[in-house]
């Protein structure tokens, strides 16, 4: 099982999905579809944008977990 930390991360970091759309270019609706973990799948260029904005690796937004 993957874990989605978007929504931990940005709550440790005090930051609101606006402010993460300024910082990463993302759509807010992009932002929000993986908040609330309803994305099946994504793509290295969002990744990318998002490790960026947050000052992060990928492994820091998603983890693998056994099942």
């Amino acid at each position: 099982m993957i874990k989605n930390n978007l929504s931990k991360i940005m709550g440790e970091k005090r930051m609101k999905t606006g402010e993460l759309q300024s910082i990463s270019g993302l759509s807010k609706g992009t932002i929000i579809q993986i908040y609330y973990n309803r994305t099946t799948q994504i793509s290295f260029d969002t990744l990318n944008k998002l490790c960026y904005a947050l000052e992060c690796t990928a492994h820091d937004i998603f983890e693998y977990i056994p099942d």
